[in-house]
């Protein structure tokens, strides 16, 4: 899931953390990504979603933090 995010969302930071004890069921996702920048929480969340959504099909549940990071000049 982390290297996805990196490609597809051109990411920055992104942390994958398994919260259901290693079966794999439930995970925490951070994500950083100057793409971003001028949306609203759900359109980012949207974004991950999008990017994740084959990975999401097999798992039970999802948190996800995003956050926009600056756009490098």
């Amino acid at each position: 899931m982390k290297s996805i995010l990196l490609n597809e969302l051109d990411a920055t930071a992104v942390t994958v953390k398994d919260t259901s004890g290693g079966c794999g069921a439930m995970f925490e996702i951070s994500c950083e990504s100057p793409q971003f920048v001028g949306k609203r929480m759900v359109a980012q969340h949207r974004m991950v979603n999008e990017a994740l959504k084959e990975q999401i099909a097999e798992i039970h549940g999802l948190t996800i933090t995003t956050k926009a990071s600056p756009v490098a000049e």
